[in-house]
């Protein structure tokens, strides 16, 4: 069981965990040992996700979430497949209780008189020193 907060969970059976060898450094252990991990949620068919929380992740732009809307995440940063786990799990975690947060409605508003006129008056500055650097008659005539 995965503990997202106190009122959101996702049972073991859920998650889709398979062990590949690890790249990178490690010696002649690294041929041998499979530690690295590759967690599999899917998001779309998740009976554990909110039907808000599951348009939040699906709606998102993650490089991790493919077409058919499964999130994968690769864990190789530890040298222990069981570090590895954990990691990925917490990872996933985090990615939904990122999902959780709902982005607050913009409200539109209108630029006041005073800010208008001070938008102007600072134009009509910048004008008139950009208008003195024009070409200048330096011959004195």
């Amino acid at each position: 069981m995965l503990e997202i907060d106190d009122n959101l969970q996702i049972a073991d059976d859920e998650l889709v965990e398979r062990f590949v060898r690890s790249s990178g450094p490690g010696g002649q252990n690294v041929n041998k040992v499979a530690s690295a991990v590759e967690l599999r949620f899917d998001v779309t068919n998740s009976p554990s996700l909110p039907d808000a929380l599951r348009a939040r992740l699906l709606a998102r732009r993650d490089r991790r979430l493919t077409a058919e809307g499964v999130l994968v995440i690769q864990a190789n940063r530890f040298r222990d497949q069981v570090k590895n786990r954990d990691d990925a799990r917490a990872r996933l975690a985090e990615i939904i209780r990122a999902g959780q947060f709902v982005p607050k409605k913009r409200v539109a508003t209108r630029p006041t008189r005073a800010s208008k006129e001070r938008r102007i008056t600072e134009k009509k500055k910048r004008a008139t020193i950009k208008s003195g650097r024009g070409t200048q008659n330096w011959s004195g005539d």
